[in-house]
C-alpha cells in the first residue's frame, strides 16, 4: 500500500492549513522532516527541507488502526500561507509520498473496515451541509445510528433466509425448522421496516436538499414580487404586464436552520401564446415536486374566487401529503372578506416573517428522525429491497416453493449490501469517492 499526501483544508491562504499524509511510511517520511513523533500526541517542531526551515508546525502521528484511514497517519498543521502549504507537500512527495486522489482518505477507511459505505457518504454530506437539519442527518449518518438501522434489516434478512434455505435443503425429508406462520410474520416486520426506510426519504431529501416550495397563483398577483421578498434579493423580473415569468425561477435560502428552495412559477390561465403554455405546464410540475405550495391570490379577492381556484388546482395537481399556504398579496390595496390564509405585502415586506414560519412549522412539526433516507441510491436499493420482500409474502402466502422464495431474499440481501458496500463494485466506489475534495 503506497503512502498519500494532501492539503486537507481548502485552497487559498489563510491563517492555518492541514497537510495529511497516510500510509505505511507516513511517519518515516515525516520524521525526516520533524522532531520525533508519539502516537497521539501534537508535537510542536520545525518543518525542514534539508538544512532550509520551511515553517514552524504541530504534528500529530495516528498510529493504525487508531486513526481516520485505519492505516498510520500524520497531520501536520502549518501556517496558511499558500506557499508553505505547497512547499511542505512538494517536500513530502519527493521523499515517497504520492498525491491523494478525490476522496482516496475516506475510501482507505472504508477498505479498512472504519467506515461502511453508508457512513462515507455521510462524510461526504456532512461536508456539503449547508444548514443545521442537513448537518444534523448527516451527522447521524456518519457517527452510524444509520448504518446500525441497516445491520439489524440484514440480520433478519439473513435469518429469514437461513430458515427458507434449511427448509430448502431438508425438504426431501419432511422436516420442519420454522412454520409458514413465523416466516411470514419475520418477512412482514422486514417489510415494515424497509418501508418507513423508504418513505423517510421525501423529508430526508428536502432536509439535504432544500425543502421545495413552489410559488402558484394567476398572472399579476405578486408571485415574482413575493419571490424576491422572500429571498431578500431582486431574484426574477416584476412587470404589472401578466404572463411576465413564462419559465419557472428558483433560488434557495436558510430559514430557521432550514434550507428553502423557492420556485417560482408562471401565472396560472388558459393561453393560447405556445411559450406561455409550456411554462405553465412547468408551473404545474413544480407544484407536483413540492412540500408546500405557496398559492398567492390578490388580498382583495372574494371568498369564493378563491375557493374556485383551489378547486381548479386540485384538478390539476395532486395536493395530498402537501400543504397548500393561500397567500393574500397586495394587503397594501387593501382586502377582502375572506380570512383563511396569509395576508401580506410583498412589496412592503409586510406579514413577511409570519409566512416563512409558517412554511418551516410544515417541517419543524414533523419529527424528524435519527434515521432519514437522503441518498438517491440508498432509495433506489431499498425500494428494490422492499419490492423484493413484498414477493416474499407474497409467495409465502401462496405457499410458492421454498426454492423460488430463496431467490427473492438473496435478491434483497444484495441490495442492502449494495447500500452497505459488501457487493458493492469498483465502478460504483469510484463513483462515490470522486464526489469528494482531495485531502479528504
Amino acid at each position: 500500500m503506497s503512502t498519500i499526501a494532501a492539503i486537507s483544508t481548502p485552497a487559498g491562504k489563510g491563517a492555518l492549513a492541514v497537510v495529511r499524509l497516510s500510509g505505511p511510511e507516513s511517519r518515516n517520511i515525516a520524521e525526516r522532516h520533524t522532531k520525533p513523533l508519539e502516537d497521539h500526541r501534537a508535537i510542536y517542531s520545525l518543518f525542514r527541507d534539508g538544512n532550509e526551515v520551511t515553517d514552524e508546525v504541530i504534528v500529530t502521528l495516528y498510529e493504525a488502526p487508531r486513526s481516520y484511514t485505519g492505516e498510520q497517519m500524520v497531520e501536520i498543521a502549518c501556517h496558511g500561507s499558500t506557499y508553505v502549504q505547497q512547499k511542505i507537500l512538494q517536500v513530502l512527495i519527493a521523499d515517497g509520498a504520492r498525491l491523494a486522489e478525490a476522496g482516496e482518505f475516506t475510501r482507505r477507511a472504508f477498505l479498512n473496515g472504519r467506515l461502511d459505505l453508508s457512513q462515507a457518504e455521510a462524510v461526504a454530506d456532512l461536508i456539503d451541509s449547508t444548514n443545521a437539519a442537513a448537518s444534523r442527518l448527516a451527522l447521524s449518518q456518519l457517527r452510524g445510528g444509520y448504518a446500525r438501522k441497516l445491520k439489524e434489516l440484514r440480520e433478519e434478512l439473513v435469518e429469514l433466509t437461513s430458515l427458507m434455505e434449511l427448509e430448502l435443503d431438508f425438504s426431501q425429508e419432511d422436516v420442519e425448522f420454522a412454520d409458514r406462520g413465523k416466516l411470514h410474520e419475520l418477512a412482514a416486520t422486514i417489510e415494515r421496516e424497509s418501508g418507513r426506510l423508504t418513505e423517510s426519504f421525501r423529508l430526508g431529501n428536502a432536509l439535504k436538499n432544500g425543502l421545495p416550495v413552489a410559488i402558484v397563483g394567476k398572472p399579476n398577483v405578486g408571485k415574482s414580487t413575493l419571490l424576491n421578498a422572500l429571498l431578500g434579493d431582486d431574484r426574477a423580473i416584476v412587470s404589472d404586464i401578466p404572463g411576465t415569468t413564462r419559465d419557472t425561477v428558483e433560488d434557495s435560502t436558510v430559514i430557521g436552520g432550514f434550507q428553502v428552495r423557492f420556485v417560482d412559477t408562471a401565472g396560472l390561465r388558459r393561453s393560447d401564446d405556445a411559450i406561455e403554455s409550456q411554462g405553465i405546464e412547468r408551473s404545474l410540475r413544480a407544484a407536483e415536486r413540492a412540500e408546500v405550495i405557496l398559492y398567492v391570490v390578490d388580498a382583495e379577492e372574494e371568498e369564493s374566487a378563491v375557493k374556485q381556484e383551489l378547486a381548479e388546482l386540485a384538478g390539476k395537481v395532486p395536493l395530498e401529503g402537501r400543504s397548500v399556504i393561500v397567500v393574500r398579496n397586495k394587503a397594501d390595496k387593501g382586502a377582502s372578506s375572506y380570512s383563511e390564509g396569509h395576508l401580506v405585502s410583498a412589496k412592503r415586506g409586510d406579514g413577511l416573517e409570519e409566512l416563512k414560519r409558517t412554511i418551516i412549522e410544515n417541517v419543524a412539526q414533523q419529527e424528524i428522525p435519527d434515521v432519514a433516507l437522503t441518498n438517491l441510491r440508498h432509495y433506489e436499493a431499498l425500494t428494490k429491497l422492499h419490492g423484493a420482500i413484498e414477493h416474499v409474502i407474497e409467495g409465502l402466502d401462496s405457499e410458492v416453493s421454498a426454492d423460488l422464495v430463496v431467490i427473492d431474499l438473496r435478491d434483497a440481501l444484495f441490495h442492502i449490501g449494495s447500500i452497505t458496500g459488501e457487493v458493492t463494485s469498483d465502478e460504483v466506489l469510484s463513483s462515490i469517492f470522486t464526489r469528494f475534495c482531495i485531502g479528504k
